[in-house]
């Protein structure tokens, strides 16, 4: 099979799948063709390259492949709707960082770190959305739940792993960790962001 049929049809399968395929979906989708992981891997490469000059990008999350619009588009993008995104709170956001972070990690861990109570309203959106799941459970009195992230949340973040987050270093503010999340406005300074700038100065020592 010549490499522009296999990638029309590697295109043609990620607009339809409506979610992110992985390079074994694809072998078996090429079964009869007898595509080796090599074949498949370098079609996606050369059909990453096509879309370089393209508003849309093939981009490899923690799921897969999939064909998405590129993130500078957006604000042109967003015009398609007319209800405006829902904000969500740097509580909110504050948590799942610390969760990616710091994993696997209880509530009452996440609370000594923010200085303040996490409603059980947070928690149950970010598992609502599939971005943490329960791990385990701490073995202290209470058996505390232990959250982590999950591939859902590495996907709707654009990364392929947890590799992908921003060193301690990298940060300046929290929006710098997930900057797709709209958020409400920013307050002073709290615990979290001085717990981070904490840790990023014991790096630098």
């Amino acid at each position: 099979m010549e490499t522009k049929q296999i990638k029309n049809i590697i295109e043609a399968v990620l607009l339809a799948a409506g979610e992110p395929v992985t390079i074994k979906r694809f072998k078996t989708i090429f079964a009869q063709s007898e595509l080796t992981h090599t074949d498949i891997a370098k079609a996606l490469e050369s059909l990453a390259d096509d879309f370089q000059d393209r508003g849309i990008e093939l981009k490899e999350v923690a799921s897969g492949f999939r064909l998405q619009t590129k993130q500078n588009l957006q604000p042109w993008i967003i015009k398609l709707w007319e209800e405006k995104p829902k904000k969500y709170t740097r509580a909110l956001l504050e948590t799942l960082a610390l969760i990616a972070y710091r994993q696997p990690v209880t509530r009452g861990e996440i609370e000594e770190v923010r200085g303040v109570a996490v409603s059980s309203y947070i928690i149950r959106t970010l598992m609502d959305r599939d971005w943490i799941r329960v791990l385990g459970y701490r073995d202290v009195p209470g058996k505390p739940a232990m959250f982590g992230t999950t591939k859902e949340f590495l996907d709707y973040f654009n990364m392929k792993s947890l590799q992908d987050l921003p060193t301690l270093s990298e940060i300046k503010d929290i929006e710098t960790i997930m900057p797709e999340l709209d958020l409400e406005p920013k307050p002073k300074e709290d615990a979290f962001q001085q717990q981070f700038k904490n840790e990023n100065k014991s790096e630098e020592e």
